[in-house]
């Protein structure tokens, strides 16, 4: 299309955040739908910056690194905006004129046409809903035909539709797994769940557990489900570059190392993984990605040379299984997708996913999954999967075993993957995705 339909507004929450998440990847894919869709895309952030009265000092504080702030100094400034009350904030636009050199954020900027700005409009947000339980409005210098929040923020626009994205509720589901305060967050859900125009989520698994858990009404709920974007230039990249690049980050050929990406977390069932990796006594390496997050040493354990005898075997043999292990705090997309491709086996046993974006990739990709028969997993990959139960590691070691030895099922499940991962095409997602925004727009 070429004419702009509408002023859709989402926020940039996550799109901030310097390593990318789930949320942040589906805020940035739904920017560029939003574009294909017809629509003008605005993007508020929180960032401390970008408050100057120069335009210019606006444009570079906005892409400046974090500032160290004092700790004190920062608790005290979000006390006294949580004690300011569920009061309207006000957002500026940032001007982005291109005098300040940005191509080294591009991967992680979504499309916009307008990016607004309120210092910390999310922290404080969350604050004031903790003190008065009440969600915030925020002011924009353009009224927007509505707002779609990726994440449950204690946040809306006055005058337009407010949907939400709720992903999962995980600090419900798996209340062990997760920091978050429950109260909290179940009444944060709620205040939402009723005052928002719709909520839309990425599976029926996650619409059942909105209904079950959290009381939204299942008609006032759409599984618009996901899909993902990954550029030409890094999908179709030639075999044999692929393989030198991925030789050249873990020393491994290609389709000749496992692979595991997402953040360390105790839901993503690293701890099990690991186990069973050594258990299998497979010679095929296995590669690590991701960022160490809450309880990430215990899921790391059996990594550390001091790790406790755990049944495994012999101290050499968990020695020589650990030789075969590394791991990576973070890749660049462009990075991460040849390393998906390269991979002879896409690991995913997590305890629950709201949708599972990894399987997806790594089925658009032709990488055999290896993934949970739990949560929405078997939504997302279907039959092009050697699915497992993440909490037997028996189940685990079985499946590496079987998809390291057969060539004939690796090549079978990859096949599978490329039809299986068209149902979450971004034609059918802007399907989805529009047939929600008609009933507001």
């Amino acid at each position: 299309m070429s004419a702009k339909q509408h002023n859709i507004l989402i926020d940039g929450y996550n799109l901030g955040l310097e390593k990318g998440t789930g949320v942040a990847t589906y805020a940035r894919n739904l920017s560029y739908e939003l574009k294909e869709l017809g629509h003008e895309v605005s993007v508020l952030y929180g960032s401390p910056g970008a408050f100057s009265r120069n335009p210019l000092l606006q444009e570079i504080s906005f892409f400046d690194g974090p500032v160290e702030q004092n700790r004190f100094l920062m608790l005290l400034e979000r006390a006294k905006q949580a004690l300011r009350g569920p009061l309207s904030y006000r957002a500026k636009e940032v001007p982005i004129t291109g005098r300040v050199e940005a191509r080294s954020f591009q991967s992680r900027l979504p499309h916009y046409d307008t990016i607004y700005n309120s210092s910390e409009i999310f922290q404080n947000a969350q604050g004031a809903f903790w003190m008065w339980k009440r969600v915030v409005n925020v002011r924009l210098p353009k009224q927007p035909d509505l707002a779609h929040w990726t994440y449950p923020l204690p946040v809306r626009i006055s005058k337009c539709p407010n949907i939400y994205t709720m992903h999962d509720v995980v600090p419900l589901k798996l209340p062990y797994t997760t920091l978050d305060n429950k109260r909290r967050y179940l009444s944060l859900l709620r205040t939402l769940g009723e005052g928002a125009e719709h909520i839309i989520t990425v599976s029926e698994n996650s619409k059942r557990d909105l209904v079950e858990l959290v009381g939204i009404p299942e008609e006032k709920i759409s599984n618009t489900y996901q899909s993902v974007q990954i550029p030409a230039k890094f999908r179709d990249k030639p075999e044999e570059q692929v393989a030198r690049e991925v030789e050249g980050i873990t020393g491994f050929g290609y389709k000749e190392y496992l692979l595991f990406w997402g953040s360390l977390e105790p839901k993503k069932n690293i701890g099990r993984m690991i186990e069973a990796y050594m258990a299998s006594k497979v010679m095929t390496p296995l590669v690590i990605i991701g960022a160490q997050a809450w309880k990430a040493e215990k899921e790391l354990a059996l990594l550390n040379e001091d790790a406790a005898k755990s049944g495994l075997g012999s101290i050499e043999r968990r020695r020589g299984a650990r030789k075969r292990i590394i791991r990576l705090d973070y890749a660049p997309f462009s990075m991460l997708v040849s390393l998906i491709r390269g991979a002879k086996i896409a690991m995913f046993p997590s305890l629950y996913e709201g949708f599972g974006l990894p399987a997806l990739e790594a089925m658009l990709l032709k990488t055999p999954v290896l993934c949970s028969n739990t949560s929405s997993l078997p939504e997302v990959a279907g039959d092009a999967a050697r699915m497992i139960d993440p909490y037997d590691t028996q189940s685990i070691t079985t499946a590496i075993r079987e998809l390291d030895a057969d060539a004939d099922l690796r090549q079978e499940l990859t096949k599978r993957g490329i039809v299986q991962a068209e149902k979450y095409s971004p034609e059918k997602y802007r399907e989805r995705l529009a047939a929600v925004y008609a009933r507001y727009l």
